[in-house]
């Protein structure tokens, strides 16, 4: 795994093994999905612990780069007085949610998911939810159509 700077610099943050019955895992496969909680997760085709595959099963893991924590919508749009999924980390408690600064109305169903309608006012822009810990911001802005 590695990143590269706008200006080209390349840095490599991990390299798997290239070896068979690695247990750290070999040959990763697809693309690193972010998760809401800031860190990165992706899987390798071999290596891992199992006995049951004769170079493992694969494994799955994680990076952390330091990226925060975000909320996710799910859809990214809707109309006034419709209801949307936010999906993040640590929401219980949540004690306030806002489109581009317009309070809405919530329900916080479980740590990951809060119920909220989007409010009359609302214009297109940043979701944000208000935790006990901290502010999150949606990762991409949420449309409020016609």
């Amino acid at each position: 795994m590695f990143k590269v700077t706008p200006g080209g610099a390349l840095t490599t943050l991990y390299r798997f093994c290239a070896q068979s019955n690695c247990v750290d895992g070999r040959s990763p496969q697809a693309a690193l999905i972010q998760d809401t909680n800031g860190n990165l997760y992706g899987t390798t085709t071999y290596g891992g612990t199992s006995s049951a595959c004769s170079d493992g099963c694969g494994t799955v893991f994680s990076l952390s780069v330091g990226l925060g924590p975000f909320v996710e919508m799910e859809p990214t749009s809707a109309r006034v007085g419709s209801s949307i999924r936010i999906l993040g980390t640590n929401l219980v408690g949540a004690t306030g949610v806002t489109f581009n600064g317009t309070p809405a109305a919530f329900i916080v169903e479980s740590g990951s998911f809060i119920e909220a309608t989007v409010p009359a006012g609302a214009t297109t822009g940043t979701v944000q939810v208000v935790t006990p810990s901290r502010t999150l911001s949606s990762n991409v802005p949420f449309r409020v159509g016609p």
